[in-house]
């Protein structure tokens, strides 16, 4: 029972990252609020690694490529991409993560694809098309979604995939916590130039609700999130950890709905459906092939 309450509570957390960064996108441009939140959450995973800080040299190249990776790509992309689009269209577009994952082993590992894997995998992808077709121009700015929204989405997706792929390599050969603290660190001193230079060019608003918004990004999304994964990856069978993918859209939609009046229409629904069928049947067919 307290597996699958941690792994409620992770989807939840999870996947209201979403709609949250939107709320913090209202004052707060993109870049920048990503370095507020890695400042936030960077010394918590210093004092949480601080036994374990210490790595061999031949780990700092690849620990900086990482940072890079996952931090300054994926995560600024994503913040650019939630800006582009609607906070349903972006959360479901983050919730294919794990297909990008079935493509980059393959890729990596020279694992092979079964036809069932290639099923999902397509059908995941019509409905991204459906899911940016069905979500309406949008009442406002915050709801509208755009095709350079989807791309850098997309692009985001593709990027943390690969940083999941390449952290678990890493992590195995010198530890999670320190990976992890270190190529944050790195993202950070990465993002923050960017930032600076996009705060002499936009205005930032450091309102009580952007202030909320970096705060959950920071200590609940990144810091707590990661330690409620390390803990389910321990308790339960990581194909059973990884199912939090499926609950995350629907808090994440269900967040979007009541905070942005996104219009979810039959387009909507049936590009989610797709994702969501085409995520299941990749993720099945990898556990079927692992058996062969």
């Amino acid at each position: 029972m307290k597996s699958f309450g941690a792994m409620f509570l992770l989807a939840l957390m999870w996947g209201l990252s979403i709609p949250i960064t939107k709320l913090g996108l209202g004052s707060i441009p993109p870049m920048t609020l990503t370095a507020l939140r890695f400042m936030v959450a960077v010394p918590l995973m210093m004092f949480l690694a601080r036994r374990e800080l210490r790595v061999p040299a031949k780990a700092v190249l690849p620990i900086i490529g990482l940072g890079v990776m996952g931090i300054t790509l994926g995560n600024v992309a994503q913040s650019f991409g939630v800006q582009g689009t609607s906070a349903s269209v972006a959360t479901i577009l983050s919730a294919t993560i794990p297909l990008f994952i079935v493509i980059l082993a393959a890729i990596r590992f020279r694992q092979s694809v079964t036809p069932l894997q290639w099923s999902g995998l397509l059908a995941a992808f019509l409905g991204i098309a459906l899911v940016a077709v069905g979500s309406g121009p949008g009442v406002d700015d915050m709801s509208r979604t755009t095709i350079s929204g989807v791309a850098l989405m997309l692009i985001s997706s593709a990027g943390i995939a690969a940083y999941y792929i390449w952290s678990a390599e890493l992590a195995e050969k010198y530890g999670l916590l320190p990976v992890a603290a270190w190529n944050m660190l790195v993202g950070l001193l990465t993002v923050l130039p960017l930032a600076g230079w996009e705060m002499s060019r936009q205005p930032v608003g450091i309102t009580a609700q952007a202030l909320a918004a970096i705060v959950y990004l920071g200590v609940v999304v990144t810091v707590i999130g990661l330690i409620l994964w390390l803990y389910l990856l321990k308790a339960v069978p990581a194909r059973i950890a990884a199912s939090v993918q499926y609950l995350q859209p629907v808090f994440g939609i269900g967040a979007s709905a009541f905070l942005f009046g996104d219009r979810l229409g039959l387009l909507f629904a049936a590009g989610v459906a797709l994702v969501l069928g085409g995520l299941a049947l990749a993720a099945w067919g990898k556990r079927a092939g692992a058996h062969t």
